[in-house]
């Protein structure tokens, strides 16, 4: 079977290492994949949301079976446009992807359907906006409604700080027509829980929970980054939350979305905190989330391309999903200065006997040499029987791979391992 993967970073690399376990798949293409991707897959160059080209590329190739794994071509209806030419998809239709496409639209479904999340308030309007924070409470959320590459989200503790967000977004356009729409919601606390999950529209299957590590610095201090390190599972996702989650929040979302005329098929994160109040819903993603990828499918010990055709069949409850009981652990090496301003082109050199615990996300191929060409490098995954071997594998191994410039927080479990 030849296979083709929308995307080019480590969660995309995670996938296709995962897929390749498959003895029917002949051939993974990547679109576009990237330097790192290379070495598991022929990268095609072919952005992730040019849906002619994507459609156009699986047709010319007799594509058998498509993942389309980030949002943006999801939201998009990348996954329409190929079944539309007969092509099978892991992946939402754009009717379902609007879960997490629209903050507005999933706030307002887990209202309706007594799905547990912060209170809230939509506004179309800024001096709305500005005047409701004359009196809301501080600290409090701010969120564009549609994608943001994963900035769109500003938490305010101060007045001062939450006006001048609202301006941002909607006045000043920072994330351009994603900000004609924002929601105002209620700051919560507690333990954060990252649970990805299988789902066939019908039944969904939660995979190990994850912690990630957003903030930049050590001891979580700095600006918000697309991830800078994980580890699975959660220490705070017990056996009880797990079934707080499934009854109270999982399964409604999945009857919620099929009572909509939106059945879900796909991967469906669920960005967790776990309150003084029960289990709430940060956030919806509807595609596997990064860096959690990367602890995650190392730890399944099932087939993923028989649960992913599972999934597009609608068979999922006929298919065994089973789960290593090891832990995992996730270190990101990054480029000085990310998420704001850093340098590229440098050499990374990897030695041979560890590349197949590196998900490579920003690389390139140049001259036969891998040079970094993005913020977040790359991942690496080591798993353990216990937690802490997991991280300490997870650093010697950061310690053998060399860039100029390279950036990793040193602090990725900490908080995982004072919980256990």
């Amino acid at each position: 079977m030849k296979i083709m993967v929308v995307g080019g970073g480590g969660r995309e690399h995670a996938i296709i290492k995962k897929l390749k376990e498959n003895q029917e798949i002949e051939k993974i293409y990547a679109l576009p994949g990237n330097g790192g991707i290379a070495a598991d897959a022929e990268c095609v160059p072919i952005g992730a949301t040019d849906l002619d080209g994507i459609v156009k590329f699986a047709a010319e190739n007799a594509i058998d079976y498509a993942v389309v794994a980030p949002d943006d071509p999801l939201v998009m209806g990348c996954v329409d446009r190929l079944e539309a030419i007969g092509i099978p998809c892991f992946g939402p239709r754009a009717n379902a992807a609007i879960i997490e496409g629209s903050k507005v639209f999933s706030k307002n479904l887990m209202k309706q359907y007594g799905i547990p999340t912060a209170a809230y308030e939509v506004f179309d309007d800024a001096e709305k906006a500005l005047a409701y924070l004359e009196t809301a409470p501080i600290p409090t959320v701010i969120k564009a409604d549609g994608l943001a590459l994963g900035k769109g989200v500003i938490i305010a503790d101060t007045r001062e700080k939450a006006k001048a967000a609202v301006i941002s977004i909607m006045q000043d356009k920072q994330f351009g027509k994603s900000g004609d729409q924002i929601v105002i919601e209620e700051f919560l606390e507690g333990p954060e829980v990252s649970v990805l999950s299988f789902t066939d529209g019908e039944t969904i299957v939660p995979m190990i929970s994850s912690m990630d590590h957003k903030r930049a610095g050590d001891g979580d201090t700095g600006l918000n980054t697309g991830g800078m390190g994980t580890v699975a599972p959660n220490p705070y996702y017990t056996d009880a939350v797990a079934e707080e989650c499934m009854n109270n929040i999982f399964l409604p979302t999945v009857k919620a979305m099929k009572a909509e005329g939106r059945p879900f098929k796909g991967c469906l994160y669920f960005g967790l905190m776990i309150t003084k109040d029960g289990v709430k819903v940060i956030e919806y993603n509807c595609r596997f989330g990064d860096p959690e990828t990367q602890v995650v499918l190392p730890l399944l010990k099932s087939d993923l391309f028989t649960i992913m055709r599972a999934v597009t069949d609608g068979k999922l409850s006929e298919t065994p999903v089973e789960f290593s009981d090891k832990y995992a652990a996730c270190v990101i090496m990054a480029s000085d200065g990310y998420p704001v301003k850093y340098e590229k082109g440098y050499e990374i050199t990897i030695p041979a006997d560890i590349t197949d615990k590196v998900f490579v996300a920003g690389a390139a191929k140049k001259d036969g040499k891998l040079l970094t060409s993005g913020g977040r490098v790359l991942g690496v995954t080591a798993i353990a029987d216990q937690l802490k071997d997991a991280i300490d594998s997870s650093y010697a191994m950061v310690d053998r791979i060399h860039f100029d410039n390279a950036y990793w927080r040193h602090d990725i479990g900490k908080r995982a391992m004072e919980a256990k």
